[in-house]
């Protein structure tokens, strides 16, 4: 595997620079490509500013779908062995793959649950929670209200960004 760096990244045609930052957000190579003319970058901060920055002027539409680009946690994504690598290694982190079948009942029921109240599935940066943590925080959040949830949502959509930005130029 090839090191990205931050001076790599700033060096990089826009083709380049989306093609290594693509799976930063969840199926939406828009943002890196909207990100690419705040080139140079400073710092991976910068960067994930820069990113953050495009995400908070896009359209709703574009924020909806990218949140809908999301799979369900322990969902039919992961049972299919569809998710995408960073989806698998951070359900993974957060013990979904370990469920028993009554979790997986649970969390399934609340994913459906959300999905039916909010019109989008539940999101929420996994990384250092467990499982039942992520399921008391399902239970919780079905208790506010959408417009909430989406900038919840969306806020959570930027930790997974800084998670996966750290990841791939190893901070």
């Amino acid at each position: 595997m090839t090191t990205t760096t931050l001076e790599t990244l700033s060096a990089a045609d826009r083709d380049g620079f989306v093609a290594r930052l693509a799976d930063i957000f969840e199926h939406s190579p828009w943002i890196p490509e909207r990100a690419w003319a705040a080139r140079p970058f400073a710092s991976v901060d910068a960067l994930h500013a820069a990113m953050l920055a495009v995400l908070d002027a896009a359209s709703d539409e574009e924020k909806l779908g990218l949140i809908r680009a999301h799979p369900e946690l322990a969902g039919k994504e992961a049972a299919a062995g569809t998710l995408t690598t960073a989806s698998t290694g951070e359900q993974r982190g957060a013990g979904l793959d370990q469920c028993s079948a009554e979790e997986l009942a649970r969390l399934r029921r609340l994913n459906a649950q959300y999905r039916e109240r909010f019109g989008f599935p539940f999101v929420i940066a996994v990384k250092g929670l467990s499982r039942y943590q992520i399921m008391d925080a399902v239970e919780a959040r079905l208790a506010r209200d959408r417009a909430g949830e989406f900038r919840t949502c969306l806020t959570e959509i930027g930790k997974i960004a800084r998670f996966r930005l750290d990841a791939l130029l190893a901070v």
